[in-house]
């Protein structure tokens, strides 16, 4: 008897140390138990639910354990960019486990999903976005309230799943994900108790105004203006060997500009695919359907800064006219993701609150109330590379012209650091055998790589270089 009793104490001991240190402890209550569209039910263990972060803010999350070993594995967190389009859209169509097929209501296995070796986070930020909300329904936000969000979100969930607050964390993300990582990185490199090694940003905006001169660059040298007008641009924009089409205020030099934005983004061409085709076809600008005014050519707001503060202008004035305004990524096929996620047993299955809105891949309200603070991260940046722990990519496709990598390759350059591999073809393996997957460049802690034949969206666009990448990355291999 006595001993019974002190084996009793014995395990009621255990399980109190065990919950102090953290145990099993992921929320049941999230726990995705069935998923619809799948013919057989994943072998690993993911999450749905949200994370509430200040102002009665709450980030909807979908955390999807490894598929190798997720007690040592690291957690890395992924945002899609806009400002405002959903990080759900890089787990349905890019790198998750499950991938939506064009019926919008049958998920395949992707043979190339990150969570083969990493904890896949996704978090659907700012509030507004996907599924996450604001219990005041109010959706103004700026670049500085995000990070700060975004921080207390990753506070929240190794809350919520403390038995992974001492794995690896890398943070990772792509287009507006070009703010929205450094800036978040800056805040929790200062936190010891989150354990960060690394970020990785695909195809980010790094610096407004190098990304606006280098696409000039990338349109002519791609076939897309012409000698006469590439003619005009060296007369008006540029003086003693230095161009400027950021800021140039010369009426003839802005004539010029404008040219180039019609033919980059109001001609048909995909901005995020040069080679690719435009799904939907070619549209006109704006078209109003049924009430609402809808944007087609505006995507997720990745153009340049000087250009799109031009049509935020336009699209407010327009908007407030009309009932509502829907932003489509242009050449974009989101219809799938849309039907999917907004199937009512889908909703149940993910634990989505009622008081989120009908999920759609970008927030027009998101996005056109945006306040953008940082016009480019290089002290972000500077900051990560001089505590000389961190590893961080910068990895671009190089056929996209939303984020072109010229002006991410300019970026890194910009950054001084001392050369440690001199630019050279990387290679992966696929079908065919040993390819060249592009080129990388490689600094002390900072690597820029291109990814041959991509456009924006890296992993839906070369799925297996793109693991490859991520597996160099995260296990820190020789790319």
């Amino acid at each position: 008897m006595q001993t019974a009793v002190k084996m009793q104490g014995v395990l009621v001991m255990c399980y109190f140390l065990s919950s102090l240190l953290g145990g099993d402890a992921a929320p049941a209550a999230d726990e995705v138990t069935y998923l619809p569209g799948l013919q057989k039910q994943p072998s690993f263990r993911h999450y749905s639910g949200y994370l509430s972060v200040a102002d009665g803010k709450h980030l909807h999350y979908w955390f999807l354990e490894s598929q190798n070993n997720p007690s040592s594995d690291p957690v890395v967190l992924w945002l899609n960019g806009g400002p405002g389009c959903s990080s759900l859209d890089g787990l349905l169509t890019e790198h998750g486990p499950f991938l939506i097929q064009d019926d919008g209501v049958t998920l395949q296995y992707n043979p190339y999903s990150w969570n083969k070796i990493a904890n896949m986070l996704y978090l659907e930020s700012p509030a507004g976005v996907g599924f996450s909300y604001s219990d005041d329904k109010k959706y103004v936000t700026n670049d500085t309230e995000v990070s700060m969000n975004n921080y207390l979100a990753l506070k929240e969930f190794f809350n919520l799943f403390p038995e992974f607050s001492k794995n690896k964390l890398f943070l990772t993300g792509e287009s507006y994900g070009g703010i929205y990582i450094p800036t978040l990185a800056e805040r929790v490199m200062e936190d010891a108790s989150l354990n960060l090694q690394g970020i990785a940003v695909g195809n980010g905006m790094s610096s407004y105004k190098m990304n606006d001169n280098s696409l000039v660059y990338f349109a002519y040298y791609h076939g897309l203006l012409g000698s006469q007008l590439w003619t005009n641009l060296q007369t008006f924009c540029c003086s003693n060997g230095t161009c400027n089409f950021y800021d140039n205020q010369e009426p003839t030099c802005s004539d010029s500009l404008s040219e180039v934005q019609d033919i980059v983004y109001s001609s048909g061409l995909n901005i995020y695919n040069l080679y690719a085709s435009c799904p939907g076809g070619v549209r006109q600008r704006l078209s109003v359907e049924r009430g609402e005014l809808v944007i087609r050519d505006l995507g997720n707001s990745f153009m340049s800064h000087r250009w799109s503060q031009l049509w935020n202008q336009k699209l407010r004035s327009l908007a407030s006219v009309h009932l509502s305004v829907r932003l489509d990524p242009p050449c974009t096929n989101s219809t799938p993701s849309f039907l999917y996620l907004n199937n009512p047993y889908v909703r149940v299955a993910l634990h989505i609150s009622p008081k989120a809105l009908d999920w759609v891949i970008c927030s027009a309200e998101v996005n056109l109330k945006y306040g953008r603070v940082y016009m480019d991260v290089r002290k972000q940046y500077l900051k990560l590379l001089s505590a000389l722990k961190y590893r961080v990519l910068v990895y671009n496709g190089d056929v996209d012209m939303a984020c072109n990598f010229m002006g991410d390759e300019w970026f890194v350059e910009s950054l001084h650091q001392e050369v440690a591999v001199q630019r050279r073809p990387w290679h992966y393996n696929n079908e065919d055998g040993l390819q060249v997957g592009g080129f990388v460049k490689e600094f002390d802690n900072i690597a820029f790589l291109t990814v041959k034949g991509s456009g924006h969206m890296v992993p839906s666009d070369k799925p297996s270089a793109a693991f490859t990448m991520f597996t160099r990355f995260i296990e820190r291999q020789p790319y």
